[in-house]
């Protein structure tokens, strides 16, 4: 659906983009991630026909952004960071506005109908007589989101959809995602990686202008269990457990998490960075005669291994956008 070939950007003596690759079919929902000058901004531009690549092509199922723009953008439903409207308008009025440039029937009862179908999916039938400028940040949001979704387009581009909205809101702007992508393919950018971890089947990770990963989520966490923190259940004191667990010098903390049961308690281990700890942890506890009654790792999470692929040159981690 669709397809990004050599794909290179440049802005002066700025690369913004550097030979970037990938196909995305039909039905998926798909993260695009990255740091502050990633790319991800521009790529985002690019799929959408806003600006041209310097080299490399886009196609929009088999359609040329390029050569066959029309064609192309008339499959795109697009949600930009900052949605605008005419702020004079009611939503119903601008909604009309939009089916207006898409082209859309002009049958009164079509479009009347598809206006209440997507007003209701994103949960704004009730704000339609109210004009754009009377709205809160999270409501101009939704109206962001019925706009994309207008004409039941091929692909669905969405930049920090769930930006602005309280918590009830994002839960089904997350739903409406995955049912988004039952239908249509759906690109979506996100600051918040739980958020694209939570709705997204693949993600695309852009580092410095190039493609660094290209995975499911669960593919990208997995085989990193022994890096994360381990979790402990012990027979004995906090006290007693903590002092055991000092002369281990590759454990960065040791942080207690409660009494599970009478005389036993849970820790959490945070190894040193590279270090698997488990056969320490379990000698240690075994001469101070604390019994383990269980134990289990945990997956690093999409962050960990987010900031992982994406450290700066000179081993510090860079702060995500």
């Amino acid at each position: 659906m669709v397809e990004v070939t050599n794909l290179s950007k440049s802005y002066g003596d700025k690369l913004a983009l550097d030979d970037v690759s990938f196909f995305i079919g039909s039905g998926q929902v798909v993260g695009l991630l990255g740091l502050n000058g990633a790319g991800k901004s521009t790529t985002m531009n690019i799929l959408t026909g806003y600006i041209s690549a310097s080299e490399g092509q886009v196609k929009i199922d088999g359609h040329d952004i390029l050569s066959e723009g029309n064609k192309a953008k008339g499959l795109i439903g697009y949600l930009p960071e900052q949605p605008s409207f005419y702020p004079e308008m009611r939503v119903d009025e601008h909604l009309h506005f939009i089916c207006d440039l898409k082209g859309l029937s002009k049958n009164k009862n079509e479009r009347k109908a598809h206006l209440e179908e997507i007003c209701e999916r994103v949960g704004i039938s009730h704000v339609r007589r109210r004009m754009v400028r009377n709205l809160s940040k999270g409501y101009r949001q939704r109206v962001g989101f019925a706009q994309a979704l207008l004409g039941y387009p091929k692909v669905i581009i969405l930049d920090e959809p769930t930006a602005g909205l309280d918590p009830s809101q994002i839960i089904e702007i997350r739903k409406l995602i995955k049912e988004c992508g039952k239908t249509s393919t759906v690109i979506v950018s996100s600051h918040i990686l739980f958020e694209v971890g939570t709705v997204c089947d693949r993600i695309i990770v852009l580092h410095e202008g190039r493609l660094i990963a290209d995975d499911t989520p669960e593919n990208l966490t997995a085989g990193t269990e022994t890096l994360g923190n381990l979790f402990v259940e012990i027979k004995g004191s906090h006290t007693k457990v903590k002092e055991a667990l000092s002369s281990i010098p590759n454990i960065a903390q040791v942080n207690p998490l409660g009494q599970v049961q009478e005389s036993v308690v849970e820790v959490a281990i945070s190894p040193k960075e590279g270090c698997d700890v488990r056969e320490d942890v379990f000698r240690a506890l075994a001469q101070h005669d604390l019994p383990l009654l269980s134990s289990r790792s945990a997956n690093a999470s999409l962050e960990d291994v987010f900031l992982r692929m994406t450290r700066s040159n000179n081993g510090e981690e860079v702060k995500a956008e």
